[in-house]
This record gives structure tokens, sequence and C-alpha cells, in this order.
């Protein structure tokens, strides 16, 4: 155990010290038709129509809200395909043969910093709602729903901390692409008239914290600053930032905004500054294809709509080729497991993990504990998994699984190698009942 986690730690520095490598020309691009928080959807275009880059070409439905569907290059639909998607289910993908012209639709127009600033926090929500903009470090809520809260913000909080093993996109697209960053901080900070905006790294990034407190000169009185937090996981978790951050412990199940705070990842940032300048979607991304399944990790930036298979080679191909191997979208603690390399770039992709299937022999449960001392939530997974065992609903319930944050943490520490984390996903099904 002890060198698999320095094998990670060298692979993830290694990784996040070298610069991003730019594929955004790929032959044919996908578009997922629906998401996990979009079950329907409708397509507006037919096969052989000709469509442009950021041109609105079908719309996702959701319970209480409906999201764009953006082309991410221009050229001409080919028809529908399924292909593995983030949630790890087959999705039907609107498939484009890409042109390689990258024709903008005519809704693409850059605003000057006398139109920007003298757009409201309304103007600024419909903005970012027309662009489907979501949360880019994997959450996927959409972000115009946060700026529609009423309540004042004193705080915003950006989240750089990026703590799962192995992934290092955000790392990257901190350090190349600071004044985007900074911008969409700005343009956030208008909207809710905040005064006070903290980015939150790990203290062991010195290579970030140096460029920020570098560029941030250039922005006197801006409000914004670095925030050094600590280096373990979950430190990503808005719980365990903002109490690291502020001080302030939330209640569980406590929006943030009622203490004055709410808080975005750095990617969203990004997408808020060019939804704001330029009205365009987010149609590109940072990624990390990482792991020991394959030869070389990189970080890429991308189309949103990219196939694995196109990147693979970049990566060197797979290691131990013959090995069956698991692919992961998302971190190795969240992430979703998929059964194949068939896997497609959505916007929420962080990271693509590939390993060789190792298989571990689960054994009865000792009662150690370690699941329980290790909860960031403080749960007893071990007795929710029990109660689950038992089909016992009121012992579920009376457990409240619904704190959990999936962080896997239960499973990863587990001396008897037992997936207590799936037994929590479960148990929240069945407390919604």
């Amino acid at each position: 155990m002890i060198q698999k986690t320095v094998k990670i730690k060298d692979t993830k520095h290694l990784v996040g010290s070298l610069p991003t490598i730019r594929y955004l020309d790929p032959e044919f691009v996908y578009i997922a038709t629906n998401n996990a928080r979009c079950p329907k959807a409708e397509v507006f275009i037919k096969e052989g129509d000709h469509v442009n880059t950021y041109q609105v070409i079908g719309i996702r439905h959701a319970a209480f809200f409906d999201q764009p569907i953006h082309a991410t290059c221009s050229g001409t639909f080919v028809g529908l395909e399924k292909h593995y998607h983030r949630n790890g289910k087959l999705t039907d993908f609107i498939k484009i043969q890409n042109d390689h012209k990258d024709t903008y639709d005519p809704s693409i127009k850059e605003r000057s910093p006398e139109e920007i600033a003298k757009l409201t926090k309304e103007e600024m929500t419909e903005i970012i709602k027309n662009c489907a903009l979501v949360g880019l470090g994997g959450s996927s809520f959409p972000t115009y729903v946060k700026f529609q809260t009423d309540k004042p913000i004193n705080l915003m909080l950006i989240n750089g901390i990026e703590c799962e093993p192995y992934i290092t996109a955000d790392h990257r697209i901190m350090l190349e692409y600071p004044y985007r960053i900074i911008n969409g901080i700005k343009y956030a900070m208008q909207a809710f008239n905040c005064k006070k905006a903290l980015i939150c790294i790990k203290s062991k990034y010195e290579d970030i914290a140096s460029t920020y407190e570098g560029i941030l000169k250039e922005f006197p009185n801006s409000g914004i600053e670095i925030c050094k937090v600590k280096n373990y996981y979950p430190q990503g978790w808005e719980v365990a930032m903002i109490k690291e951050a502020t001080g302030i412990k939330l209640n569980p199940g406590e929006l943030p905004s009622n203490r004055g705070i709410i808080n975005f990842n750095v990617s969203t940032m990004v997408g808020i500054y060019k939804a704001i300048k330029y009205n365009m979607p987010v149609t590109k991304r940072n990624i990390t294809v990482t792991g020991d399944g394959i030869n070389h990790p990189h970080n890429f930036r991308v189309l949103v709509g990219t196939s694995f298979k196109d990147l693979l080679p970049m990566c060197g191909g797979y290691k131990n080729p013959d090995k069956e191997k698991i692919f992961i979208l998302g971190g190795p603690m969240m992430g979703a497991s998929v059964p194949s390399d068939d896997v497609i770039i959505t916007k929420t992709v962080t990271s693509i993990i590939v390993l060789d299937k190792t298989d571990y022999k689960e054994e009865p449960c000792v009662r150690c504990g370690s699941c329980v001392l290790s909860c960031p939530a403080g749960l007893e997974p071990v007795q929710i998994m029990n109660a689950v065992k038992s089909l016992d609903k009121e012992r579920i319930k009376a457990l409240n699984p619904l704190r959990c944050i999936e962080c896997g943490l239960c499973s990863y520490v587990c001396t008897s190698k037992i997936q207590v984390t799936d037994f929590v996903r479960r148990a929240k099904i069945f407390a919604k009942l």
C-alpha cells in the first residue's frame, strides 16, 4: 500500500508539472443528448445539416430547468450514436463530422469592458443560463441557479484544491489561464456585489501561490486573495473548504449562501469569463488522462465531445495491453467506472483514469471502525451497510445516509476490502423511498 501511494503521488507531481497538450481538432465530436441531471432531450437538427461552433442544436430537460445543447465544432450532423457517458451509462450522442473550419455561430460577440461594467446580476444570470454553464469541478449543477440566490454574498470561495489522487487538470488550468480565472472572479464579484474572494489551493502548491501572488499585484484593491488550505482528502469538499478557509462549520444540509458565502470551481470561473466576455458556452476543457494502465499520462485541452480513443495514442497506448483494464471517469475516489474505453469527454469529465485490473478478495467485516473514523460526514458506514443487508428501512433512515458525500474513504480504508461506499449508495436510495 505504501508503494502504491508513493507511485500515485509521483505520477501526479510529474503530470502536474508538464504543459498541457492541446488537441482541439478531432475528426468527429460527440455531444450527449442527456445526462444525469437531464434525462430527456430534444434534438433540433436532422442528419446532413451543417452546424456552426457554439450553435444551439438541442435542449435537455430536467425537473426544474432546461439546458441548451451546443455544438463544439462546425461541421455536419452525421446521426446519433451510443457511447458511455460520465454517469457510467450508454447514452445517445450527437455525432458531428468536423469540417476543421471552426465557423462561429452569429450569437458569439465580444463585450467591451464598458458593456460588462453595466451588466446587472439578472443579465449575467441570463447569459450564463443561455450558455448552459454548469459546475465544471464535476458537480454539473447549473451555475445560473447559484446566481439566482437572493441572499447577500459577502465572500466568494474559488475551489482550486483538486484533492483527489491522480488529477491535475485544474492545477494546469490555474497556471496556464490565470487571467481568465481572475477576470471570471471579478465578473462574479460584480454580479453579487461581493467585495472579497479567496482562491483556495493546497498549501503545498507553491507554484500556484507564487504565480497568483505576482499576478494579483496587477489588480490592486480587487479583493481577491490566495488562501492556502490543508493537504488532505477530501479538503475539496465544500464543507471542509469553508471550515478551513473561514472557520465556519456548516450544519448538515445547510447552503453556504445562508452564511453569506458562495463557491465555484476554478474551471467554472473560466467558463464565466468566456460567457460574459464573448457569449461563449463551454466547448473546451482541461482533462487528465493517467493511471498505471497507460504508458505516458498527460493533461490535455480538448473539445467537449472528444473520444478517449483519440487521446490514447498520444499517451503511448496501453501498458500491458493483454491485461484487463478499469476505466474511471472522474477521480479514483468519486468517479464512475465504465466497462470499456468507448467513452466521450463531456463538460464535467475532469479525468480518465486507466488502471490494470486487480482482483481483491473480500473478507468478512472485522468491526475495526476504520470507516467510522475516516468518514468526513460523521456517519457510521458499517452500520449503514448492515442495515442495507437486513433491508431495515427504518434503521437505514435513522442512520441518515443522505449526508454521505460518496468520497469513497470508507471503501479505501476497509481492511477487509469491502466496497462499503456501494452499500451507502444503496442506503441513500432506500432513505428516499
